[in-house]
């Protein structure tokens, strides 16, 4: 592709080189300095540890046909530069120009949210293939592109593996891609250059504060998802926002939407609607109400959180035009999703759920949802990230000491901050009747769970929090395999073996 028609594809130039050559061919784009082969365009990017930047002269010996800068004073009249105002933002855009604009040829559907997106994009792709719909995902736990699984490191991947991604799933010819879309990779215009269809807002609460550092920035970088929704697309379809209606943000994304939205929740309000909600050990029962009409509601998952995640992957689907009949059918059928308030399946007198929450609310959904059907006595295993938002730490702490029977604070992925100092971070908020709590510190998150494990009585529930379907443990720079439903099926077969000797 022509250099001249690869700068159509981004309004973001607003300067060049003197003399550059426009009619030269590109025939490969890297923001990888190492990467760069002869002919390739080099976008420099200024990142949290390095600055792109600094190796144009690099790129450049290695046959950079030109460089993307968005920094003025980087500009030489020898080399062969484009100013960019944000050169991330023309990455993303001139990448999926390059590759065939693929996200034009399938519907795109992106959720954003603190809680709830992997539970929403999957069940979403579940009812569109129970519709015959052929879907590609890509989120948290993994991308997939109809059957065959290609692993993620990023809830939304990068500008690079986006367009690959997306470039592919065009290859196979999918009819939609489902995808997670995090505040970051919105911070960072990783999702430049993707059009799309529907944006789904599931709700907001603390969260990587350490990153926007107020909960304002945090909600207006979320919100770009939807002001972003593009009337006039290219693809000529309809564009929709799906917002929770009980979420205090609702009113907030709606006035910065730009095309018809729709709502969900169980306020009165909401245009689609969860009624008469039952809650059990066997899962989530409720009558939806939409357009006048009512349909029944079974699912095997458990908790409230988990009626809002289905009743947006509903919104969504019947927007799509999925029969109610697919819809019922897809939802009664679906498992939990890995990690997400997941059963560990083990002959045990006491129950065990692994599951992802590691922000204030989700932790607080988690124990209420398994004091639904508990028994007697809730025991939580919980931690928090090391370099991530210390805010919300004592605000864990508090939850989990308040609402469970037996608290046991441990480590979660610490990184290269010290466990010690993570856990007091966890503990200042454990005070007043949360206090009276039975507590534990345990940073070796293995004997933590062990520990939870040989407290068991009949008739408790055991709750291991933070990491969820992850199956490693970053310890310093360092990633160890580490997996909490392994642990605890290995720890809970151990128990019952002995009880048997």
């Amino acid at each position: 592709m022509l250099l001249e028609h690869l700068a159509r594809y981004t309004n973001d130039i607003i300067g060049w080189q003197q003399g550059l050559d426009w009619q030269q061919e590109v025939l490969g784009i890297t923001s990888d300095s190492r990467q760069v082969k002869k002919g390739y365009l080099f976008v420099a990017l200024k990142g949290e540890k390095s600055d792109g930047h600094d190796y144009i002269k690099q790129a450049l010996q290695q046959g950079a046909c030109a460089v993307v800068i968005e920094d003025p004073a980087r500009r030489r009249e020898d080399e062969p530069w484009i100013l960019a105002r944000e050169s991330r933002k023309a990455l993303g855009e001139m990448l999926q120009g390059y590759l065939g604009s693929p996200s034009l040829r399938m519907r795109v559907i992106g959720v954003t949210g603190t809680n709830g997106k992997t539970t929403v994009t999957n069940m979403i792709a579940h009812i569109l293939e129970e519709g015959q719909k052929k879907v590609g995902l890509m989120g948290t736990i993994h991308n997939r592109i109809g059957q065959k699984i290609l692993p993620g490191s990023l809830t939304t991947p990068d500008c690079l593996e986006l367009a690959g991604l997306f470039a592919e799933m065009a290859a196979a010819q999918m009819d939609y891609a489902v995808m997670e879309v995090s505040s970051h990779a919105l911070a960072q215009n990783r999702v430049a250059g993707v059009e799309f269809d529907l944006g789904v807002f599931t709700n907001l609460t603390q969260d990587h504060l350490d990153f926007h550092g107020t909960m304002e920035e945090y909600l207006a970088q979320k919100s770009r998802l939807f002001s972003g929704l593009d009337p006039l697309g290219k693809k000529g379809d309809q564009k929709m926002a799906i917002l929770n209606r009980d979420d205090p943000s609702c009113d907030y994304l709606s006035d910065r939407c730009r095309v018809p939205f729709v709502t969900y929740g169980l306020d009165k309000r909401s245009m689609v609607r969860a009624e008469n909600v039952q809650l059990s050990s066997q899962g989530i029962q409720y009558d939806l109400k939409y357009i006048n009409k009512m349909s029944p509601i079974r699912m095997k998952v458990h908790g409230q959180f988990n009626v809002y995640n289905s009743l947006a992957a509903i919104a969504v689907t019947l927007v799509e035009g999925i029969p109610i009949e697919t819809i019922q059918r897809a939802l009664e059928a679906m498992e939990a999703v890995p990690g997400r308030f997941q059963r560990v399946e083990a002959e045990a007198p006491y129950s065990v759920f692994v599951d992802y929450s590691h922000t204030p609310d989700s932790l607080k959904n988690c124990i209420l949802t398994a004091r639904e059907f508990c028994r007697k006595r809730i025991i939580t295993v919980f931690g928090a990230g090391g370099h991530r938002d210390r805010a919300k730490r004592p605000l864990m702490g508090e939850i989990a000491a308040r609402l469970s029977d037996i608290c046991i604070v441990t480590s979660d992925n610490p990184r290269d901050e010290d466990p010690e100092d993570i856990m007091e971070d966890i503990l200042k908020g454990i005070k007043g009747d949360a206090a009276k709590t039975a507590l534990y510190k345990e940073v070796d998150r293995r004997k933590a769970i062990r520990m939870a494990i040989e407290l068991a009585e009949p008739g408790d529930v055991v709750l291991i929090c933070g990491k969820g379907h992850e199956d490693y443990q970053i310890i310093g720079d360092q990633k160890h395999h580490f997996d909490d439903r392994e642990e605890a099926q290995t720890m809970i077969n151990e128990r019952q073996k002995k009880r048997h000797d």
